[in-house]
């Protein structure tokens, strides 16, 4: 079989889906490798080391899709709302599709997919158990954007992040709050630390308290309790609004006391849970910055604007979207590890082999034969649930 990478598409994306050193293991497992040329050269891979890793390449986008039987990228359509589009003519019947869908996102878009034949695979809904984990690209972006997050604050910052004896005196360490301590929080207050600052993290899972602590960061405790705070995969679950109301008053002293705040609260499916109110914004002190890692899907500050950096009440507040595009050396490298294991797991001498009494693959697929077949994903939507799924298992 012929795996195709072509250049990623979304404006300003920089990674690459497949990096050289992955090549060698797809090649022992019967797998050859089709690149379109330049594909990796943003993430700083060239099309020389690629060729001396095995590949072949392609001159244009057409011709990887085209040849290819497993197409894998980044961000595939659904996820890419700008130009991924383009993509649909380009897949084939009974071509295999792996990458970021956001199946949750809209049903037009994995139907899409779906009448083109394409047995797609979304890495957004790897099951997180052990078996899974060297798949699990959700997490490596989600490190990825918690570390980015931190710098960015920190070089938007007025001040500096340790405390320093000078001089001039002494120094006080910024004071950076995050709220959400799933993987993403968890880097942060890793890289908060290593900056010097003091780290204060909060989530509504019980759970995380050990982890915030194990990594020195301090966690901030609310008179407050989450019912069913986390899911069987340890996602948090959304909660009703009396109990964000009530969240919001008791984190509004936090926030105003602290000089960075990353919001990583993000329900799957969900709009975020407004965590930041515009009275919260007002009482941070001038020059404050707030990173929202949960922009895309609505924001957890109330006051983020989708995609972009603003001022407001003389707080910087970054909704930027991409955050882990901006680091496309070791992002894509990640991804690729996680993207090469997949593709091991999927396919058996040099062949995809679709058994759903497999979690990994019954989990992950979204569309085959014309069906929107994933069980979540038809939940979601509110489908009729299917009969039956390929490999003779129920869809409930």
């Amino acid at each position: 079989m012929i795996v195709g990478v072509p250049r990623e598409g979304y404006p300003g994306e920089r990674r690459v889906a497949l990096v050289p050193a992955m090549l060698p293991n797809l090649k022992k497992a019967g797998l050859d490798v089709l690149i379109e040329a330049g594909a990796g050269q943003a993430a700083g891979y060239l099309d020389a080391e690629y060729v001396e890793k095995g590949a072949k390449m392609a001159a244009n986008r057409k011709e990887v899709f085209a040849t290819a039987d497993i197409i894998v990228q980044f961000l595939c359509h659904g996820a890419n709302d700008k130009t991924g589009s383009a993509d649909l003519p380009l897949l084939r019947k009974g071509q295999a599709l792996v990458g970021f869908l956001r199946p949750l996102g809209t049903v037009k878009t994995v139907q899409e997919i779906a009448e083109r034949g394409v047995t797609s695979f979304s890495v957004e809904l790897m099951p997180r158990i052990t078996r899974a984990q060297s798949m699990d690209a959700l997490s490596s972006m989600a490190t990825i954007c918690g570390y980015k997050a931190v710098l960015l604050a920190a070089n938007t910052l007025p001040r500096m992040c340790p405390m320093l004896t000078t001089a001039a005196g002494t120094i006080t360490p910024a004071r950076v709050l995050i709220i959400g301590a799933g993987v993403a929080g968890l880097q942060a207050i890793a890289t908060a630390r290593r900056l010097g600052a003091v780290a204060s993290a909060y989530d509504m899972r019980p759970a995380a308290k050990e982890q915030v602590q194990s990594l020195g960061g301090r966690f901030v405790e609310l008179a407050i309790e989450a019912k069913d705070a986390q899911d069987a995969s340890g996602y948090a679950k959304a909660q009703d609004e009396s109990f964000y109301q009530k969240q919001r008053e008791l984190l509004g002293k936090v926030v105003a006391e602290s000089d960075v705040v990353i919001t990583a609260a993000v329900i799957p499916g969900k709009k975020s849970p407004v965590l930041v109110t515009k009275d919260m914004v007002e009482r941070m002190s001038p020059g404050s910055v707030i990173v929202d890692l949960a922009a895309e899907r609505g924001g957890n500050c109330e006051l983020t604007k989708p995609d972009e950096t603003a001022v407001i009440h003389g707080v910087t507040i970054i909704g930027e979207y991409n955050l882990a595009a901006m680091v496309p050396y070791h992002a894509s490298q990640m991804y690729a590890r996680n993207v090469t294991s997949f593709l091991l797991h999927l396919t058996k001498e040099g062949k995809l082999q679709l058994n759903l009494q497999d979690e990994i693959m019954r989990e992950t697929l979204v569309t085959h034969e014309g069906e929107i077949v994933n069980a979540r994903v038809r939940e979601f939507f509110a489908l009729p649930a299917l009969q039956t799924t390929p490999g003779g298992g129920e869809s409930r």
